[in-house]
């Protein structure tokens, strides 16, 4: 067992200091595994509201169309584009570790890539779905 070096008494040892979270600097791993956990929880609180359309779009033509028309309004832009933003950065970071976990890109300057390429490609795959979904 380690012992307390004497010479470090109460008045000598430092105090400890206020972890300012808004202050520290993540390793672009560290965000892009961030990044994955929110996504996942995006896609999680949008499953039911997904399952609920599916449920209305079935039940008959008319209420088909009038969802299929709410979701091609532009207040609902915004929506879609995040729902494809989850769901895009989800699949890419999702496959980035995946291929990590059977050792390509495990060595830190590929790991930093692939982080930025999740985060990169993410929303412009994101900002084209949307476009195409609202053209």
């Amino acid at each position: 067992m380690a012992q307390l070096d004497p010479a470090m008494t109460r008045s000598t040892r430092p105090a400890p200091r206020f972890l300012a979270l808004w202050q520290i600097r993540f390793p672009i791993g560290a965000i892009a595994s961030i990044g994955h956990r929110l996504s996942g929880i995006a896609l999680l609180v949008a499953l039911p509201l997904l399952a609920l359309g599916l449920d209305r779009s079935l039940r008959s033509r008319d209420d088909y169309d009038a969802l299929l028309a709410g979701a091609h309004s532009p207040w609902m832009a915004p929506v879609v584009f995040v729902a494809l933003w989850a769901a895009c950065y989800h699949v890419l970071a999702g496959v980035r570790h995946l291929l990590m976990d059977v050792g390509a890109g495990w060595k830190l300057p590929q790991a930093r890539t692939s982080a930025w390429g999740a985060i990169v490609a993410a929303p412009v795959l994101a900002g084209m779905l949307t476009l195409w979904w609202f053209a």
